[in-house]
């Protein structure tokens, strides 16, 4: 292990990157009418903008996870910092909507290998006993970055144009490269437990995939358009933006440092009570969704919920992945982007067709679909009984059972 001080430097590093690559990925959620204004482009068109951005991180999570798997770490995330400094500077000096979306799709590349070696190589950082802790912490910066990186995003936006929020993050993306370089070691692949999984098991893998493609659909669904919603059906106005989304923001940075106390010791129920919570809230959301109080209540409660989720499938996978971490995170990345590609482009057919406040009762049930298959895992990913004169041992039997109810 690495001494102390500088393995907090590098988890530091490491969280300070997932800040950066959500706060990017998701800006255009907080600029969504500046950005179609401006481009003179429909909303559900700047909407495709997430879209294509998740199709990208589907296509290129595995292939790029596998090729690139023997080199070291540090010169592997700084090369993807680099990239991503380079595409998000592209980004903000785009002539027109075309270029954008190119720029926009060089960003989701590098992220595709971001996200399939992040986790690993933070908890390569510590001992295994710490995994889930460490994970936690490492997500504490993507949780911030709806706390912080899209409300900030979104008042410069309003104040200075929408080029000028990416240029920022352009800005942020090599200061963010410097300290992953400066601090992270020279990792080598493959060289320690977090290369593989701690409690491997296939099938409840491939449920886990499912179950995150299926709640980030429903999520997104309604998450992607949450700007237009908050305009259109409560009545927000637009100079209320910044300050409502760094409330809901703060919520999904408390889930975060949350379900970290849970993740080494209850790691299915940390993954069950916030897609549970999801669910509920985005019901809410469509119930009583006029009233100011109730819109952002349900909101703070989802994005608790979702910053808890996504820290629970990341540490979830690196128990149950059935082989390479690295290529098991990046099957997690491809479902997380699977839900956020689907769930962006059903909430722009659905606003089209039968306006905004829909995504919300469509989020809720497609969310609902991922709690029902999750709560059925421990039954599905059962070990088939064993011949009578074949009586696994103890031991055998403990690694069988789901830890799940």
């Amino acid at each position: 292990m690495l001494e102390h001080r500088r393995a907090n430097l590098a988890l530091i590093a490491l969280s300070v990157s997932t800040f950066t690559y959500i706060t990017t990925e998701v800006l255009p959620v907080g600029l969504l009418t500046l950005m179609a204004d401006d481009l003179h482009r429909s909303r559900s068109q700047v909407g495709l903008l997430m879209t294509g951005y998740a199709v990208v991180v589907v296509l290129m999570s595995l292939p790029l996870a596998r090729v690139t798997r023997r080199i070291p770490r540090r010169l592997l995330l700084g090369l993807t910092l680099g990239v991503f400094s380079a595409a998000t500077l592209v980004s903000a000096l785009a002539p027109g909507y075309e270029v954008l979306l190119a720029a926009r799709l060089v960003v989701g590349l590098s992220q595709a290998l971001f996200w399939s070696i992040v986790a690993s190589t933070a908890t390569s950082l510590f001992p295994p006993s710490r995994r889930g802790r460490t994970v936690a912490r490492m997500s504490l910066g993507a949780a911030l970055a709806p706390v912080l990186g899209v409300p900030l995003g979104t008042w410069i936006g309003q104040q200075a144009g929408w080029r000028v929020a990416f240029l920022v993050m352009a800005l942020v993306g090599v200061a963010t490269c410097a300290m992953v370089v400066a601090f992270l070691p020279k990792v080598a692949p493959e060289a320690d437990a977090a290369s593989r999984g701690a409690t491997p098991s296939l099938r409840r893998y491939v449920i886990l995939m499912l179950c995150t493609a299926i709640g980030v659909t429903g999520a997104m669904t309604a998450q992607t358009y949450v700007t237009p919603y908050l305009l259109d059906v409560t009545g927000f106005a637009a100079s209320s933006l910044g300050p409502v989304l760094l409330l809901t923001g703060s919520a999904g940075f408390l889930g975060a440092a949350v379900v970290g106390r849970f993740l080494d010791g209850y790691p299915w129920f940390a993954l069950l009570v916030p897609w549970i919570l999801i669910a509920a809230s985005l019901t809410l959301l469509y119930s009583l969704g006029t009233l100011k109080f109730v819109a952002v209540a349900a909101l703070a409660l989802i994005g608790f919920g979702y910053s808890a989720m996504a820290a629970a499938v990341q540490n979830r996978i690196l128990l149950v992945a059935p082989g390479s971490t690295d290529i098991g995170s990046a099957g997690g990345s491809s479902a997380f982007n699977v839900g956020i590609a689907t769930g962006s482009f059903l909430g722009g057919a659905i606003i089209d067709h039968a306006g905004v406040r829909t995504v919300a009762l469509a989020g809720a049930i497609i969310t609902a679909a991922a709690v029902l298959l999750l709560l059925a895992e421990p039954r599905l990913a059962r070990d088939r009984p064993q011949p009578d004169h074949a009586e696994p041992d103890r031991s055998q039997r403990d690694h069988a059972e789901p830890d799940g109810p």
